[in-house]
């Protein structure tokens, strides 16, 4: 992964540490449960020749800290705002993927002024019925569990067979980011994330909103993103072809789809080889 500096800013848990590169439009981009800001690498770099692109650690990740206090994701939520005060943005664009989109979706509901345009990727407002107690279930299993032993159930939901097979370095990179998270931090976001019901907050989202979500999501079926861009203002939703959880990672290449997306212009049409789109929702009448 590539080596930047990590910078902090102060937030409500204790320091928010974050990586920054390039130039222009601010953009941050939030990261899955249980990683870091660093796993954004390959598309970070390829955002960064025209925008100020931020990658922060969620709070007890990475090199965040956190006071080991109980959190949910509407806190995580407000360690954004505070690391958009301590960079001195009154606005940004902002990108999450899976835990990472959960937040934004939050940040983007409580606090509509700060988020210009938001992207989402593999993600939910909403786990369903029992999602507290299979969050918790994994939360437990988490703290009782080795990290290395985590690791095939993690690899499988994460990337594809293919890419398994032909990028083994880009897995180990992530797979050693994972290895290095808090496990108590870890458990405690999987609380987080069972809590969490932002289903009745989708339609004070005024940011124009793409939802994106691999055809293979086993962990956040494209179906969830497609309910959060149908609630939201002006959404639309994109499946990826090919694709399963950490689908922006595993193919850092759709930075056009996504600066497409932050710049307001129409999405490329490619084949699914090249661009990974393979259907989309229209934005609603309303949002044109």
């Amino acid at each position: 992964m590539t080596d930047v500096s990590t910078q902090y800013v102060a937030g409500p848990a204790g320091s928010i540490a974050y990586g920054r590169r390039g130039a222009g439009a601010p953009v941050v981009l939030l990261h899955p449960l249980a990683l870091a800001g660093q796993v954004w690498d390959g598309l970070a770099e390829r955002l960064a020749d025209r925008y100020d692109v931020i990658t922060p650690d969620a709070r007890g990740h990475g090199a965040s800290e956190w006071d080991g206090a109980p959190f949910s994701i509407d806190d995580m939520a407000d360690d954004v705002v505070a690391l958009l005060d301590g960079l001195g943005f009154e606005r940004a664009h902002v990108v999450g993927m899976s835990m990472g989109g959960s937040v934004a979706i939050s940040l983007a509901a409580r606090h509509p002024g700060r988020v210009d345009r938001l992207l989402l990727a593999d993600t939910t407002a909403w786990y369903g019925e029992q999602a507290a107690a299979t969050w918790n279930e994994r939360a437990d299993r988490v703290l009782a569990t080795t990290r290395a032993d985590q690791i095939p159930f993690q690899v499988d939901r994460w990337f594809t067979d293919a890419f398994r097979r032909t990028h083994p370095e880009r897995v180990r990179e992530a797979v050693a980011v994972f290895l290095a998270t808090n496990s108590a931090a870890h458990a405690q976001a999987c609380r987080a994330m069972g809590a969490m019901d932002n289903r009745e907050v989708l339609p004070r989202i005024a940011a124009p909103t793409l939802a994106v979500a691999g055809e293979e999501d086993y962990a956040t079926p494209p179906s969830m993103g497609e309910y959060a861009a149908e609630h939201v203002a002006d959404g639309r939703a994109l499946t990826l072809a090919g694709l399963r959880h950490l689908s922006l990672i595993e193919r850092p290449e759709l930075d056009g789809l996504v600066a497409a997306h932050l710049e307001g212009r129409e999405l490329p049409e490619a084949p699914a080889s090249s661009c990974g789109c393979a259907t989309a929702t229209e934005p609603k009448e309303a949002a044109r």
